[in-house]
């Protein structure tokens, strides 16, 4: 964030999308960067970069390639938008460590909508002073709700926004089982469809793998049948 204003990292190969999607952000009070390709993408991506827009069909690395990468380094919000809008699709681009996907054409609305939303779980809760600290504890995690930061066996560990949030909302109620559906409309506050399913699946999967000692048996992060995920302590059941 450069004094106070968003700076938002475009990933396009498509000139005139660029442009469009230059003139849209600035009007809503952004600063704006350009990237030609996946390569650009990743070596623009840096601490300045409050979001991120990947093209996924874009020329020397593709979409998912530059997310996987700049995950590496920024855990910074990523919208895919693409005109890739099978579901398997979604699962990669979620699996590489997007927040939201976008299917082309889209309205300009909704992508603003989806922007502000995404900025708003990352920032808007983060004081410039630490006043009061909600912190959330089960097993060997810690999770601060104020500073955002997550530790596992007192080792901290990086999460995307929306895996935070997935977590977060978990840990503040323990052994409550949330539906699929739960989940969907709690964090992206969208209406869920049956093709959304994938999409907790894949960020239940990612969280597993950096909470978990034993992602085949996790103790954290439980799945009850048919009924959906929950948090619960590792010596105790519902």
């Amino acid at each position: 964030m450069i004094d106070n204003k968003i700076k938002i990292l475009i990933a396009d190969d498509d000139e005139d999308i660029r442009e469009i999607l230059d003139i849209l952000l600035k009007a809503e009070g952004f600063i704006t960067v350009m990237a030609v390709d996946g390569r650009q993408a990743i070596e623009y991506t840096d601490e300045t970069v409050d979001l991120i827009i990947l093209d996924v069909a874009m020329p020397e690395k593709n979409g998912f390639q530059s997310c996987m990468e700049i995950r590496k380094k920024s855990i910074a919000p990523i919208l895919f938008l693409t005109a890739k809008s099978m579901e398997s699709d979604k699962v990669i681009g979620f699996s590489a460590g997007a927040d939201d996907y976008i299917i082309k054409p889209f309205s300009n609305a909704e992508l603003i909508f989806r922007i502000k939303a995404l900025l708003r779980r990352c920032y808007q809760y983060q004081p410039l002073i630490k006043e009061k600290s909600s912190v959330y504890k089960i097993n060997n995690i810690v999770l601060d709700e104020i500073t955002k930061n997550v530790t596992v066996d007192n080792k901290p560990i990086t999460l995307t926004p929306i895996e935070f949030d997935i977590l977060k909302l978990m840990m503040k109620y323990p052994n409550k089982v949330f539906s699929v559906q739960n989940l969907y409309e709690s964090i992206w506050s969208q209406d869920y469809s049956y093709l959304d399913n994938n999409t907790i699946v894949v960020h239940i999967s990612n969280l597993r793998k950096k909470i978990e000692r034993d992602t085949k048996n996790p103790i954290t992060i439980k799945s009850m049948w048919g009924r959906g995920y929950y948090v619960g302590e590792s010596n105790k059941t519902l």
